[in-house]
């Protein structure tokens, strides 16, 4: 297994791992908690187009303090600082002060964190193993997926909303010590083309903001309402949902490093469509719910190493990987503010959640062309292995 012996990317892994505790184990309740909390279901997607809004006016802070502090010291900020928001999501009641303050600290973290994490695991990752190394890193988030979900929905129902969302506070407070051990990457002040070589990676990320959308975060309110609003009962079916897919992003990231990915991209996008029909007709019935969610994640093992890998090596093959992050990241706050406030005005208007969940269909169809054109010209050659980081990166 080659493509486990960069000891970094098997550093970042083990925070990715971390990470994704606190997210399967809190943030997969984010929604469906402030449904709870009295906040209107399309109030609740008016709120996330104007957190993702925040996230795109803050995000140039990361270029102006990157040159002075280096990549890693922000995505460690990221980190500690994407777990305050829990914090304040513990407060709310209804639409008040702390659903506002919620918006505020998760635009600050969400757009320091994904920002750097992204170009950092860009820089340092080997391009002749992406597939592998981004699917090794899905399947340890599927495995967290696991147990975080079912004990989250215990905790929130037996201790409530302070307990388990602060244990997700420390939960990334301690996913910031692998960085401790991991290089620096330094980012240069000025970097000519940088922006422009970027532009794939921002249609990829408007298309998958979309998508997303409707998938996850629709589904997950869809999905909770199907259960009886019982947060121990979605808990249940997000970890077996989890169980499905936990090995799959393995088996599909050799393939797309073995230059096979212009395959994979057909079989996965055909399998999301699928999956996004599956989930829009199942609404309502918590059998058919349970299982569309079990093989929507199947099908998302496979979603995620086919984007990211094209994402991580057109970044890493640009001038500058924070610089293509940066903006890569804006287009998905485009495109996922403009399907959610799209999906406020479908629910506003008394229609089903159904049609928010198959609005990602559009997403998935330009990431689909997208994704085409990279593979067929572009499936990874093997490149010598780099060990030392980027100096534009």
């Amino acid at each position: 297994m080659a493509y486990l012996k960069n000891s970094t990317v098997n550093l970042l892994n083990l925070h990715y791992g971390l990470q994704m505790l606190a997210l399967n184990g809190a943030g997969v309740f984010f929604f469906v908690f402030l449904l709870r909390a009295g906040v209107p279901a399309a109030a609740v997607f008016i709120w996330l187009a104007l957190a993702l809004a925040g996230r795109f006016a803050i995000r140039p802070l990361v270029l102006i303090l990157a040159p002075h502090w280096g990549l890693r010291a922000l995505v460690i900020f990221g980190t500690v600082a994407s777990g305050v928001q829990y914090l304040f999501l513990a407060e709310v009641h209804g639409i008040d002060f702390m659903l506002l303050g919620l918006c505020v600290t998760s635009a600050i973290g969400d757009a320091f964190y994904w920002t750097t994490y992204h170009a950092y695991f860009a820089a340092l990752g080997d391009a002749e193993h992406r597939g592998h190394q981004v699917g090794a890193r899905e399947a340890l988030a599927s495995i967290t997926a696991i147990v975080a979900p079912l004990a989250g929905g215990l905790v929130l129902t037996a201790l409530g909303p302070r307990i388990a969302f602060g244990a997700a506070m420390a939960l990334h407070a301690l996913a910031a010590l692998p960085f401790l051990a991991t290089p620096d990457v330094k980012v240069v002040r000025e970097m000519p083309g940088a922006f422009k070589a970027a532009i794939p990676g921002i249609l990829l990320f408007v298309a998958d903001g979309w998508s997303v959308i409707g998938y996850m975060f629709v589904w997950q309110i869809a999905l909770f309402l199907s259960l009886g609003e019982s947060f121990s009962s979605f808990g249940v079916a997000m970890a077996v949902a989890a169980l499905v897919g936990a090995i799959s992003g393995l088996i599909l990231g050799r393939h797309i490093d073995a230059g096979h990915g212009n395959r994979v991209v057909w079989f996965t996008f055909a399998a999301l469509a699928a999956a996004t029909m599956f989930r829009a007709v199942s609404t309502g019935d918590a059998t058919l719910a349970v299982a569309a969610n079990a093989f929507g994640a199947l099908v998302g093992c496979f979603y995620i190493p086919t984007l990211m890998t094209a994402v991580y090596n057109l970044a890493k093959r640009s001038p500058c990987a924070l610089r293509f992050h940066l903006a890569a990241e804006g287009g998905w706050d485009i495109g996922g503010a403009a399907a959610s406030l799209f999906t406020a005005l479908l629910i506003a208007a008394g229609l089903s959640l159904s049609f928010g969940i198959l609005l990602s269909l559009a997403g998935q169809g330009l990431a689909l062309f997208l994704l085409r054109r990279y593979y067929a010209g572009m499936d990874i050659v093997p490149r010598p292995p780099v060990t030392q980081p980027l100096p534009g990166a």
